[in-house]
């Protein structure tokens, strides 16, 4: 990802949001950064589903450990769903990666050209796979593309910040976050704005 754009951004807010602005003064520079290892993020995303991170971790660190690090589909859909539990992983999440994994090998979901679609082209396609949400295409748009426009309404931790630093009494719903969001401008930076107030949580 170009710093120079993330840099961009970073102004942008600041002199748009004196919320931001405060927490921006106290964080490190925002680190979002694309990569091209498409399926063992998306694999890594189904893993974290709804656990902490230190949970998610081990789990993810015992199934690379089993595949290698160049962990290819056809491994995955040729092993058994109780064979994946023995990493740590729920019966749900062993079927989902087996599902995501059936899908790449089928041709019904396509890693290739996946930088040229839109967002919503993305969302459309990842969500095909049984147990991928929104929230999962969120992070996948975020963290593993580096697109800087996205907002996850329906993250639990953007809630717990923008309740925390713009003092809600209680945790905004997802229109009331994109409320905030305009009324802050912070298009087209959606995803810098999302990143610090993940920092926020920490300050």
């Amino acid at each position: 990802m170009n710093s120079l754009e993330i840099r961009n951004g970073i102004n942008h807010l600041i002199d748009r949001d004196p919320v931001l602005k405060r927490i921006i003064s106290q964080s490190p520079v925002c680190s979002i950064q694309g990569h091209k290892h498409f399926y063992p993020a998306v694999v890594r995303s189904i893993i974290g589903q709804q656990l902490s991170i230190k949970a998610a971790a081990s789990i993810y660190k015992k199934f690379s450990t089993h595949f290698g690090k160049q962990i290819k589909p056809e491994m995955v859909a040729a092993t058994p769903v109780e064979e994946l539990q023995k990493f740590g992983l729920s019966n749900a999440k062993a079927r989902y990666v087996k599902d995501l994994s059936e899908k790449i090998l089928s041709k019904e979901l396509s890693f290739k050209n996946i930088s040229r679609k839109s967002n919503d082209e993305i969302i459309n396609e990842l969500t095909k796979v049984k147990g991928i949400g929104v929230w999962t295409a969120h992070m996948f748009l975020i963290f593993t593309l580096g697109r800087l426009d996205v907002l996850p309404v329906g993250d639990l931790g953007i809630k717990n910040a923008i309740k925390k630093n713009y003092r809600l009494k209680e945790l905004p719903n997802e229109s009331q976050i994109a409320a905030l969001c305009k009324k802050k401008k912070w298009k087209p930076y959606q995803s810098i704005a999302s990143w610090y107030l993940w920092m926020s949580l920490e300050l």
